[in-house]
């Protein structure tokens, strides 16, 4: 295996022009595959609320819920840092309960860092969670907990005007301690000017090749859902269309009967079952009777 990613690891490999490869995981079965397959980082995105529970945004996911998820993609990692998301509400209330929110993402979660979305309004909450020895991960540009505020999955940075405001922005998450930086949903040109401005690596996301790594989620990139297609996704499998075949196949041998057939059957030496004793007519044993045990009916 190789050495373990941290976040140093990260700041090297954007020292040295190597691209950065990241991916959403919320389970243990996909961080390994994910892991082997030599994921840099593993995020563990409130994105779930969507492509696992089924919500339209990513607001109804609690803290509770990002824990579990964390510690289960933590089970199934070796080598890849894993990112745990802030989820909606845990970081924007207070300062204290944006680092008591954190600190459980890392003590109960295990995760190696966390992500929280937003700008320059938030780097008193990013250096005080830096304080208190966990990494964080800013993001950028379209921030999926803000959807009512920007109104809808719009690109953000189009213009002027918006395009400096998120370079301030992630000039300021870098000073307040970010030690990576997320940008979503904006023009390339932008994402190339914030990635050389910036001394700490920005992961793509529907932002251009010029970023230092990229990002998708991974139910994206696999093809799982035939509706859904963004602009900044590429599939690199048809995994709807093969599951949909190997499921519809089992389901046809079921309704056949030609599974499960011997090969898929256990075996055992001839066995003979013992039969229970007629049933009483009398309440009690006569006097002098066996009596019988529960099990086949043994006498005991």
């Amino acid at each position: 295996m190789k050495d373990k990613v941290t976040i140093h690891t990260l700041k090297r490999l954007k020292q040295s022009g190597q691209k950065i490869t990241m991916v959403t995981a919320y389970d243990a079965t996909f961080a390994h595959v994910f892991d082997e397959a030599g994921a840099d980082v593993l995020l563990v995105g409130d994105s779930l609320g969507m492509v696992i529970q089924g919500h339209d945004s990513t607001l109804p996911v609690t803290m509770d819920q990002m824990v579990y998820h964390s510690l289960a993609v933590n089970r199934g990692t070796k080598r890849a840092l894993v990112v745990t998301d802030m989820p909606f509400m845990s970081y924007q209330v207070s300062v204290e309960e944006a680092v008591r929110n954190a600190g459980r993402l890392v003590a109960e979660g295990k995760a190696g860092a966390v992500k929280l979305e937003g700008g320059a309004e938030f780097a008193d909450v990013i250096s005080a969670i830096v304080r208190a020895s966990i990494p964080v991960m800013g993001h950028l540009g379209l921030t999926p907990q803000s959807v009512h505020k920007m109104g809808g999955y719009v690109v953000q940075g189009r213009d002027e005007d918006a395009a400096n405001k998120i370079l301030e922005d992630a000039l300021a998450l870098e000073r307040a301690g970010c030690f990576s930086l997320v940008l979503e949903g904006v023009p390339l040109e932008l994402g190339r000017q914030i990635t050389q401005r910036l001394s700490i690596p920005t992961i793509g996301i529907g932002a251009g090749r010029y970023c230092d790594g990229q990002v998708l989620v991974c139910y994206d990139l696999l093809g799982m859902n035939p509706d859904f297609k963004p602009k900044f996704v590429k599939r690199y499998a048809n995994l709807h269309g093969s599951i949909t075949e190997a499921v519809g196949a089992y389901f046809s041998e079921v309704r056949a009967g030609t599974f499960p057939d011997e090969e898929h059957s256990f075996k055992s030496k001839p066995i003979r079952l013992v039969t229970a004793p007629p049933e009483s007519t009398t309440d009690a044993p006569a006097e002098g009777a066996e009596k019988m045990g529960p099990v086949y009916g043994a006498p005991v």
